[in-house]
Protein backbone atom coordinates (compact mmCIF):
# COMPACT_ATOMS: atom_id res chain seq x y z
CA UNK A 1 0.00 0.00 0.00
CA UNK A 2 1.54 3.14 -0.92
CA UNK A 3 2.53 5.81 1.74
CA UNK A 4 -0.68 7.97 2.24
CA UNK A 5 1.16 11.16 3.07
CA UNK A 6 -1.52 13.85 5.62
CA UNK A 7 0.67 16.32 6.78
CA UNK A 8 3.74 17.61 9.29
CA UNK A 9 4.92 18.03 12.65
CA UNK A 10 7.04 20.70 13.54
CA UNK A 11 9.68 19.18 15.42
CA UNK A 12 12.17 21.12 17.21
CA UNK A 13 14.79 18.41 16.83
CA UNK A 14 14.16 16.65 13.96
CA UNK A 15 12.28 19.89 11.83
CA UNK A 16 9.71 18.91 9.74
CA UNK A 17 8.16 15.43 10.36
CA UNK A 18 5.66 14.10 7.91
CA UNK A 19 3.00 11.51 8.96
CA UNK A 20 0.88 9.56 6.80
CA UNK A 21 -3.16 9.45 7.24
CA UNK A 22 -2.49 6.12 8.91
CA UNK A 23 -0.55 7.36 11.87
CA UNK A 24 -2.45 10.67 12.25
CA UNK A 25 -4.90 8.06 13.64
CA UNK A 26 -2.86 6.77 15.86
CA UNK A 27 -1.38 9.80 17.10
CA UNK A 28 -5.10 11.27 18.08
CA UNK A 29 -5.45 8.66 20.12
CA UNK A 30 -6.06 8.96 23.81
CA UNK A 31 -3.26 6.34 24.37
CA UNK A 32 -0.82 8.52 22.22
CA UNK A 33 -1.77 12.16 23.43
CA UNK A 34 -1.81 11.17 27.64
CA UNK A 35 2.12 11.01 26.28
CA UNK A 36 2.10 15.22 26.23
CA UNK A 37 1.58 14.45 29.92
CA UNK A 38 4.55 12.61 30.97
CA UNK A 39 7.73 14.40 30.72
CA UNK A 40 10.75 12.36 29.47
CA UNK A 41 13.41 12.96 31.99
CA UNK A 42 11.11 13.85 35.56
CA UNK A 43 12.87 15.32 38.33
CA UNK A 44 15.94 16.63 35.62
CA UNK A 45 14.30 19.87 35.45
CA UNK A 46 15.50 20.66 39.26
CA UNK A 47 18.82 20.97 37.58
CA UNK A 48 18.37 21.88 33.56
CA UNK A 49 15.16 24.36 33.63
CA UNK A 50 14.35 23.48 30.08
CA UNK A 51 13.72 19.65 30.57
CA UNK A 52 10.35 19.45 30.42
CA UNK A 53 9.96 17.91 26.90
CA UNK A 54 7.63 14.94 27.02
CA UNK A 55 7.20 11.58 26.16
CA UNK A 56 5.40 12.31 23.18
CA UNK A 57 7.64 14.87 21.46
CA UNK A 58 10.29 11.52 21.88
CA UNK A 59 7.59 9.03 20.55
CA UNK A 60 7.54 11.75 17.26
CA UNK A 61 11.20 11.50 16.64
CA UNK A 62 11.30 7.89 17.38
CA UNK A 63 8.92 7.51 14.74
CA UNK A 64 10.42 9.97 12.57
CA UNK A 65 14.04 7.87 12.94
CA UNK A 66 12.60 4.81 12.30
CA UNK A 67 11.26 5.80 8.96
CA UNK A 68 15.09 7.00 8.24
CA UNK A 69 15.95 3.71 8.43
CA UNK A 70 13.45 1.47 6.85
CA UNK A 71 14.08 4.09 4.00
CA UNK A 72 17.77 2.94 3.94
CA UNK A 73 18.52 1.25 0.96
CA UNK A 74 20.17 -2.20 2.76
CA UNK A 75 17.35 -2.08 4.65
CA UNK A 76 14.12 -1.26 2.25
CA UNK A 77 14.81 -3.82 -0.12
CA UNK A 78 14.20 -6.66 2.63
CA UNK A 79 10.88 -5.07 3.74
CA UNK A 80 7.62 -4.33 1.99
CA UNK A 81 6.26 -0.96 2.77
CA UNK A 82 3.69 -2.35 5.08
CA UNK A 83 6.56 -3.65 7.11
CA UNK A 84 8.36 -0.46 6.80
CA UNK A 85 4.93 1.53 7.99
CA UNK A 86 4.45 -1.31 10.81
CA UNK A 87 8.07 -0.15 11.83
CA UNK A 88 7.21 3.29 12.28
CA UNK A 89 3.95 3.04 13.83
CA UNK A 90 5.27 0.45 16.62
CA UNK A 91 8.18 2.82 16.88
CA UNK A 92 5.80 5.87 17.80
CA UNK A 93 4.03 3.59 20.60
CA UNK A 94 7.44 2.27 22.10
CA UNK A 95 6.48 4.41 24.98
CA UNK A 96 2.59 4.10 25.57
CA UNK A 97 3.18 2.33 28.50
CA UNK A 98 5.31 4.20 30.84
CA UNK A 99 3.86 5.35 33.77
CA UNK A 100 3.74 8.57 35.84
CA UNK A 101 6.76 10.40 36.02
CA UNK A 102 8.01 7.64 33.15
CA UNK A 103 11.11 5.38 34.47
CA UNK A 104 9.99 6.78 38.47
CA UNK A 105 6.79 4.81 38.16
CA UNK A 106 8.44 1.58 37.06
CA UNK A 107 9.77 0.79 40.72
CA UNK A 108 6.02 0.48 41.98
CA UNK A 109 5.12 -1.49 38.88
CA UNK A 110 8.19 -3.46 39.59
CA UNK A 111 7.81 -4.21 43.14
CA UNK A 112 3.72 -4.68 43.39
CA UNK A 113 2.90 -6.21 40.04
CA UNK A 114 6.50 -7.90 38.53
CA UNK A 115 5.40 -5.53 35.50
CA UNK A 116 7.87 -3.28 33.61
CA UNK A 117 6.77 -0.47 31.53
CA UNK A 118 7.45 -2.75 28.14
CA UNK A 119 4.41 -5.02 29.74
CA UNK A 120 2.35 -2.62 30.06
CA UNK A 121 3.15 -0.70 26.59
CA UNK A 122 1.93 -4.21 25.05
CA UNK A 123 -1.13 -4.94 27.06
CA UNK A 124 -1.88 -1.09 26.14
CA UNK A 125 -1.23 -1.55 22.23
CA UNK A 126 -3.39 -4.96 22.03
CA UNK A 127 -6.05 -3.85 24.60
CA UNK A 128 -6.61 -0.14 24.23
CA UNK A 129 -8.42 1.64 22.00
CA UNK A 130 -5.63 1.30 19.73
CA UNK A 131 -6.24 -1.97 19.11
CA UNK A 132 -9.46 -1.09 17.12
CA UNK A 133 -7.79 1.61 15.73
CA UNK A 134 -4.82 -0.41 14.03
CA UNK A 135 -7.21 -3.30 12.58
CA UNK A 136 -9.38 -0.78 11.30
CA UNK A 137 -5.69 0.77 9.34
CA UNK A 138 -4.56 -2.82 8.60
CA UNK A 139 -2.48 -4.03 11.26
CA UNK A 140 -2.25 -6.71 14.07
CA UNK A 141 -2.32 -5.13 17.04
CA UNK A 142 -0.58 -8.51 19.20
CA UNK A 143 2.06 -7.81 16.05
CA UNK A 144 2.58 -3.90 16.86
CA UNK A 145 2.76 -4.19 20.60
CA UNK A 146 5.47 -7.24 20.15
CA UNK A 147 7.39 -4.81 17.82
CA UNK A 148 7.07 -1.68 19.83
CA UNK A 149 9.30 -3.68 22.37
CA UNK A 150 11.15 -5.19 20.22
CA UNK A 151 9.94 -9.14 20.45
CA UNK A 152 8.04 -9.79 17.66
CA UNK A 153 10.66 -12.14 16.75
CA UNK A 154 9.69 -12.30 12.88
CA UNK A 155 11.55 -15.47 11.03
CA UNK A 156 14.81 -14.55 9.06
CA UNK A 157 13.79 -10.51 10.05
CA UNK A 158 15.22 -9.64 13.25
CA UNK A 159 16.67 -6.62 12.27
CA UNK A 160 13.16 -5.33 12.42
CA UNK A 161 13.45 -5.55 16.80
CA UNK A 162 16.61 -4.43 16.42
CA UNK A 163 15.55 -1.08 14.67
CA UNK A 164 13.80 -0.01 17.88
CA UNK A 165 15.50 -2.01 20.46
CA UNK A 166 19.17 -2.98 20.34
CA UNK A 167 22.87 -1.46 21.02
CA UNK A 168 22.10 1.11 18.54
CA UNK A 169 18.46 1.57 18.06
CA UNK A 170 16.11 4.57 17.27
CA UNK A 171 14.91 4.98 20.75
CA UNK A 172 18.07 5.58 21.64
CA UNK A 173 19.82 8.02 18.91
CA UNK A 174 16.42 10.08 19.30
CA UNK A 175 16.80 10.53 22.85
CA UNK A 176 20.68 11.42 22.87
CA UNK A 177 20.02 14.42 21.02
CA UNK A 178 16.35 15.24 22.46
CA UNK A 179 17.68 15.15 25.87
CA UNK A 180 20.91 16.94 25.28
CA UNK A 181 19.14 19.44 23.34
CA UNK A 182 16.57 20.35 26.28
CA UNK A 183 18.84 20.09 29.10
CA UNK A 184 21.75 21.92 27.56
CA UNK A 185 23.86 19.30 28.70
CA UNK A 186 25.79 18.76 25.42
CA UNK A 187 28.88 16.41 25.78
CA UNK A 188 29.82 16.25 21.67
CA UNK A 189 28.13 16.72 18.63
CA UNK A 190 26.39 12.88 17.19
CA UNK A 191 25.90 12.73 13.64
CA UNK A 192 23.09 10.18 14.33
CA UNK A 193 21.83 10.27 10.76
CA UNK A 194 25.89 8.73 9.59
CA UNK A 195 25.09 6.07 11.81
CA UNK A 196 21.51 5.53 10.30
CA UNK A 197 23.34 5.35 6.78
CA UNK A 198 25.63 3.17 8.02
CA UNK A 199 23.27 0.34 8.64
CA UNK A 200 22.79 -2.65 7.25
CA UNK A 201 21.63 -6.01 7.29
CA UNK A 202 24.05 -9.00 7.51
CA UNK A 203 22.18 -12.18 7.78
CA UNK A 204 19.01 -11.15 9.43
CA UNK A 205 20.79 -8.87 12.13
CA UNK A 206 21.58 -5.48 11.83
CA UNK A 207 25.16 -3.85 11.84
CA UNK A 208 27.18 -0.95 11.47
CA UNK A 209 29.77 -0.42 8.93
CA UNK A 210 32.78 0.86 10.35
CA UNK A 211 33.31 3.13 7.84
CA UNK A 212 31.04 5.34 10.68
CA UNK A 213 32.94 4.61 13.59
CA UNK A 214 33.61 8.21 14.57
CA UNK A 215 29.98 8.49 14.99
CA UNK A 216 29.49 5.18 16.75
CA UNK A 217 32.29 6.42 19.31
CA UNK A 218 30.84 9.86 19.38
CA UNK A 219 27.46 8.52 20.14
CA UNK A 220 28.95 6.22 23.14
CA UNK A 221 30.87 8.98 24.59
CA UNK A 222 28.04 10.88 24.83
CA UNK A 223 26.02 8.45 25.99
CA UNK A 224 28.27 7.86 29.11
CA UNK A 225 28.45 11.31 29.78
CA UNK A 226 25.18 12.77 29.57
CA UNK A 227 24.31 9.20 31.83
CA UNK A 228 26.93 11.09 34.61
CA UNK A 229 25.69 14.56 33.78
CA UNK A 230 22.08 14.16 33.41
CA UNK A 231 20.44 10.61 33.83
CA UNK A 232 22.10 10.44 37.18
CA UNK A 233 22.90 13.40 38.00
CA UNK A 234 23.35 13.50 41.72
CA UNK A 235 19.87 16.33 42.40
CA UNK A 236 18.01 14.69 39.53
CA UNK A 237 18.14 11.82 40.86
CA UNK A 238 17.57 12.92 44.76
CA UNK A 239 14.14 14.18 43.07
CA UNK A 240 13.27 11.30 41.45
CA UNK A 241 13.99 9.05 44.61
CA UNK A 242 11.56 11.21 46.76
CA UNK A 243 8.54 11.16 44.15
CA UNK A 244 9.11 7.13 44.11
CA UNK A 245 9.27 7.50 48.05
CA UNK A 246 5.58 9.52 48.04
CA UNK A 247 4.43 7.29 45.31
CA UNK A 248 5.34 3.86 47.53
CA UNK A 249 3.50 5.49 50.69
CA UNK A 250 0.53 6.42 48.95
CA UNK A 251 0.14 3.33 47.10
CA UNK A 252 -1.96 1.53 49.92
CA UNK A 253 -4.36 4.62 49.97
CA UNK A 254 -4.38 5.70 46.34
CA UNK A 255 -4.31 2.42 44.70
CA UNK A 256 -1.78 3.27 41.99
CA UNK A 257 -1.06 0.03 41.05
CA UNK A 258 -4.62 -1.76 41.42
CA UNK A 259 -5.77 -0.95 37.63
CA UNK A 260 -7.45 -3.54 36.23
CA UNK A 261 -8.38 -1.90 32.34
CA UNK A 262 -5.86 -0.14 30.05
CA UNK A 263 -8.21 2.84 30.65
CA UNK A 264 -7.76 2.87 34.28
CA UNK A 265 -4.25 2.70 33.60
CA UNK A 266 -4.07 5.63 31.31
CA UNK A 267 -5.59 8.12 33.35
CA UNK A 268 -2.76 8.34 35.73
CA UNK A 269 -0.22 10.99 34.45
CA UNK A 270 2.34 13.25 36.18
CA UNK A 271 -0.50 15.60 36.45
CA UNK A 272 -2.92 13.58 38.34
CA UNK A 273 -1.16 11.71 40.17
CA UNK A 274 1.21 14.92 41.51
CA UNK A 275 -2.42 16.27 43.19
CA UNK A 276 -3.34 12.75 44.21
CA UNK A 277 -0.45 12.36 46.05
CA UNK A 278 -0.09 16.49 47.54
CA UNK A 279 -4.02 15.51 48.63
CA UNK A 280 -2.54 12.51 50.54
CA UNK A 281 -1.51 12.38 54.11
CA UNK A 282 1.15 9.29 53.79
CA UNK A 283 2.80 11.60 50.56
CA UNK A 284 1.71 15.05 51.39
CA UNK A 285 5.59 15.93 52.98
CA UNK A 286 7.56 14.96 50.33
CA UNK A 287 5.26 16.54 47.53
CA UNK A 288 5.37 19.80 49.80
CA UNK A 289 8.88 19.50 50.09
CA UNK A 290 9.88 18.81 46.43
CA UNK A 291 7.64 21.79 45.60
CA UNK A 292 9.81 24.17 47.38
CA UNK A 293 13.23 22.23 46.27
CA UNK A 294 13.78 21.03 49.86
CA UNK A 295 15.60 17.77 48.24
CA UNK A 296 17.52 15.16 49.65
CA UNK A 297 20.86 16.05 50.13
CA UNK A 298 24.25 13.61 48.59
CA UNK A 299 26.39 12.82 51.97
CA UNK A 300 28.65 10.06 50.09
CA UNK A 301 29.22 9.99 46.87
CA UNK A 302 31.69 7.36 44.69
CA UNK A 303 31.99 6.31 41.37
CA UNK A 304 33.58 3.19 40.03
CA UNK A 305 35.48 2.43 37.01
CA UNK A 306 37.09 -1.71 38.38
CA UNK A 307 35.23 -4.54 39.64
CA UNK A 308 35.40 -5.96 43.38
CA UNK A 309 33.45 -8.83 45.22
CA UNK A 310 32.17 -5.89 47.68
CA UNK A 311 31.01 -3.56 45.02
CA UNK A 312 29.78 -6.14 42.71
CA UNK A 313 27.25 -7.19 45.63
CA UNK A 314 26.55 -3.54 46.69
CA UNK A 315 25.37 -2.98 42.76
CA UNK A 316 23.89 -6.35 42.50
CA UNK A 317 22.52 -7.17 45.78
CA UNK A 318 19.53 -5.59 48.07
CA UNK A 319 20.22 -7.33 50.77
CA UNK A 320 23.99 -5.82 50.88
CA UNK A 321 22.60 -2.85 50.24
CA UNK A 322 20.09 -2.78 53.13
CA UNK A 323 22.91 -4.06 55.54
CA UNK A 324 24.76 -0.94 54.66
CA UNK A 325 22.13 1.37 55.15
CA UNK A 326 21.84 -0.51 58.66
CA UNK A 327 25.29 0.11 59.54
CA UNK A 328 25.21 3.52 58.60
CA UNK A 329 22.41 4.47 60.14
CA UNK A 330 23.89 3.21 63.64
CA UNK A 331 26.92 4.47 62.96
CA UNK A 332 25.20 8.14 62.47
CA UNK A 333 22.77 7.61 65.69
CA UNK A 334 19.96 8.13 62.35
CA UNK A 335 16.63 6.15 61.74
CA UNK A 336 17.43 3.64 59.45
CA UNK A 337 14.60 5.06 56.78
CA UNK A 338 16.54 7.78 56.87
CA UNK A 339 19.57 6.60 55.21
CA UNK A 340 19.19 6.19 50.98
CA UNK A 341 21.44 3.83 49.48
CA UNK A 342 21.39 5.03 45.66
CA UNK A 343 22.74 2.62 42.67
CA UNK A 344 21.99 2.88 38.93
CA UNK A 345 20.75 -0.79 39.51
CA UNK A 346 18.75 -0.19 42.16
CA UNK A 347 15.12 -1.54 41.80
CA UNK A 348 13.43 1.71 43.22
CA UNK A 349 13.88 3.66 40.51
CA UNK A 350 15.52 1.80 37.55
CA UNK A 351 17.15 3.43 34.80
CA UNK A 352 17.29 2.23 31.11
CA UNK A 353 20.09 4.30 30.15
CA UNK A 354 22.65 2.58 32.16
CA UNK A 355 22.42 -0.39 30.10
CA UNK A 356 24.68 0.77 28.31
CA UNK A 357 27.38 0.98 30.62
CA UNK A 358 27.26 -2.90 31.04
CA UNK A 359 29.68 -4.96 28.70
CA UNK A 360 28.38 -5.70 25.39
CA UNK A 361 29.43 -5.67 21.75
CA UNK A 362 27.72 -3.39 18.76
CA UNK A 363 27.42 -5.98 15.43
CA UNK A 364 29.81 -4.00 13.69
CA UNK A 365 31.83 -4.92 9.80
CA UNK A 366 34.04 -3.64 7.29
CA UNK A 367 33.72 -3.65 3.68
CA UNK A 368 36.86 -5.73 1.53
CA UNK A 369 37.99 -3.91 -1.88
CA UNK A 370 36.07 -7.21 -3.67
CA UNK A 371 32.63 -5.60 -1.19
CA UNK A 372 32.23 -8.94 1.03
CA UNK A 373 31.13 -7.46 4.38
CA UNK A 374 33.13 -8.84 7.32
CA UNK A 375 31.64 -9.33 10.74
CA UNK A 376 34.23 -7.77 13.20
CA UNK A 377 34.21 -7.23 16.95
CA UNK A 378 33.91 -3.46 17.79
CA UNK A 379 36.60 -3.77 20.71
CA UNK A 380 39.04 -5.31 18.23
CA UNK A 381 39.10 -1.57 15.91
CA UNK A 382 38.37 1.18 18.18
CA UNK A 383 40.48 1.52 22.23
CA UNK A 384 37.90 4.06 23.12
CA UNK A 385 34.78 1.27 22.95
CA UNK A 386 37.17 -0.91 24.66
CA UNK A 387 38.03 1.24 27.53
CA UNK A 388 34.25 2.71 27.27
CA UNK A 389 32.44 -0.82 27.28
CA UNK A 390 34.25 -1.72 31.01
CA UNK A 391 32.85 -1.17 34.58
CA UNK A 392 31.60 2.13 35.55
CA UNK A 393 28.65 2.64 38.74
CA UNK A 394 28.16 5.43 40.74
CA UNK A 395 27.29 4.93 44.43
CA UNK A 396 25.92 7.24 46.40
CA UNK A 397 24.13 7.89 50.17
CA UNK A 398 21.01 10.44 50.58
CA UNK A 399 19.78 11.89 53.86
CA UNK A 400 17.68 15.30 54.56
CA UNK A 401 19.58 18.60 55.35
CA UNK A 402 19.43 17.89 59.24
CA UNK A 403 21.11 14.67 59.09
CA UNK A 404 23.25 14.69 56.26
CA UNK A 405 27.17 15.56 57.77
CA UNK A 406 26.90 12.92 60.05
CA UNK A 407 25.38 9.98 57.52
CA UNK A 408 28.30 11.73 55.40
CA UNK A 409 31.03 10.68 58.56
CA UNK A 410 29.41 7.67 59.37
CA UNK A 411 29.27 6.76 55.39
CA UNK A 412 32.94 7.52 54.90
CA UNK A 413 33.64 5.61 57.88
CA UNK A 414 32.29 2.15 56.54
CA UNK A 415 32.63 2.92 52.86
CA UNK A 416 35.89 4.34 53.21
CA UNK A 417 37.01 7.72 52.07
CA UNK A 418 36.57 8.82 48.55
CA UNK A 419 39.67 8.88 45.64
CA UNK A 420 39.86 12.21 44.07
CA UNK A 421 39.98 9.51 41.25
CA UNK A 422 36.60 8.44 41.66
CA UNK A 423 35.41 11.84 42.06
CA UNK A 424 32.86 13.06 39.20
CA UNK A 425 32.23 15.93 38.10
CA UNK A 426 29.32 18.38 36.55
Amino acid sequence: MPMNYWGEIKDPVHGYVYITAREKEIIDSFPLQRLHRLRQLAGAEYVYPGANHTRFEHSIGVMYLAGKVVKNPNVAQKISEDEAEMVRIAALLHDVGHGPFSHVFEHILTQELDKTHEDITRWIVASSELKDTLNKIGFDSKNVGELAVGVLHKPAKAFLDQIISSAVDVDKLDFVVRDTHHTGAEYGYVDIFRLIHALDVLGENLAVDLGALSALESLIIARIESFKSIYFHRVGRAAQIMLAMAMEKANEELGLTSFKTPEEYLNMDDYTVWTRLKNCNASRGIIENLERRRMLKCAYERTFYEKDAMISNIFSKEVYRKQIQIDIAKKANVEVEAVIIDVPTVPSVPYHHSVLLEPMEIPTFHVTQEGDKIPQRLSEVSKIFEVLKGFINILRVYADEKNRERVSIAAKKILGDIPTSAKISY
